[in-house]
């Protein structure tokens, strides 16, 4: 089996039980060529399918070397490295693009969209929170909850104190991955599984979850939900929100187009074509009505919001007499500061 769609080598946490918490990915690989194909799944004894193989130091170095011989000397390094810890390791065989199906599989998956390697939207996640464990996120790593009370009593007979950062299925990314050209001024409000192009700019109130980013460069000060993806050259206001998948959007993928503006509070349930702006602290669901003036301000029609989708150089603003959402074709673009976004 050498045609394969992904390939993880890893280091990882177990509860107990021997059951993964997570996994951590160095150097995952999407589609590799076949010679590393061939020496990844005759090393581990892989057939067929999507396997998760837990291998020990000896295995790991085993793969360094069969990697060595293949030519592919960045892997072979991982597994050198890997091969000399104590910690659980992994090795995860993806022949296709399936529905993950336990934690190091989800792992792998988050961790290629966070590697940019796939787009958001361009793996198949169906099922993720199913597959992933809740854990408590600490400054002890990832455990699993039914042991949590016990290792924080004893943290604390130790003198030490077991700092609990959150409980979620998803790390912060930047404890697996931190992508080249990015600022992230809390790195707490973005999971792994996020994708942010070179150039993002994420300020202390922006978010971005999981399956979800920028094309960079841009300027988040809002939330960039599940399932949400900004192109080049937008700005997210403070407080700006995108609805997600996950968040009421349904089967509605939403998207924001390049050079747009979400003014500050401001919402977007529908996708964005390019050059759009909502002002600040107007929301933008499918079924707003809104009212299409023309280049004189008389009224042309009255729509649904959900007909405008896709739609590129569109002005969505509140009428400040009667309160009415209008939309006017928008004569101006975003213009970033390209210095603040070089981010080198």
């Amino acid at each position: 089996m050498t045609d394969l769609y992904s390939v993880g080598l890893g280091v990882g946490t177990q509860n107990s039980k021997g059951e993964w918490l997570e996994v951590f990915y160095p150097a995952p690989l999407l589609n590799p060529d076949a010679a590393t194909g061939k020496a990844i799944t005759d090393t581990l004894g892989v057939a067929a399918g999507n396997q998760v193989v837990a291998i020990d130091a000896s295995q790991a170095q085993s793969l360094a070397d069969a990697l060595t011989k293949a030519g592919n000397t960045e892997q072979a390094a991982v597994a050198a490295k890997l091969a000399t810890g104590n910690r659980p390791l992994v090795a995860t065989v993806l022949a296709n693009d399936e529905a993950p199906a336990n934690v190091p599989e989800g792992f792998l998956k988050l961790h290629l969209i966070s590697h940019r390697l796939v787009k958001p939207h361009g793996t198949n996640l169906t099922g993720l929170f199913g597959a992933l464990k809740n854990v408590a996120w600490t400054n002890q790593g990832a455990i699993d909850l039914e042991e949590l009370p016990e290792r924080q009593l004893q943290a604390r007979l130790n003198g030490e104190l077991l700092d609990v950062a959150c409980v979620d299925k998803f790390p912060k990314m930047t404890n697996y991955v931190v992508p080249a050209g990015v600022r992230i001024a809390h790195t707490a409000r973005v999971r792994l599984g996020a994708y942010l192009g070179e150039g993002t700019t994420i300020m202390h109130e922006g978010f971005v979850n999981f399956n979800a980013g920028t094309a960079g460069p841009g300027m988040i000060e809002g939330r960039i939900s599940a399932g949400v993806f900004v192109e080049s050259g937008s700005d997210l206001g403070g407080g700006s929100s995108t609805m997600g998948t996950l968040s009421g959007g349904g089967n509605i993928i939403i998207s924001v187009g390049k050079e747009c503006l979400l003014g500050a509070n401001a919402g977007t349930g529908i996708p964005l074509g390019d050059r759009c702006t909502i002002e600040s602290g107007l929301y933008i669901t499918a079924g707003t009505k809104v009212t299409l003036l023309d280049d004189k301000g008389a009224t042309v029609d009255v729509v649904k919001a959900r007909d405008l989708a896709n739609q590129s150089d569109l002005l969505f603003r509140r009428n400040s007499q009667n309160g009415c959402i209008e939309c006017l074709t928008n004569k101006s673009k975003v213009q970033l500061n390209e210095e603040l976004h070089k981010n080198a």
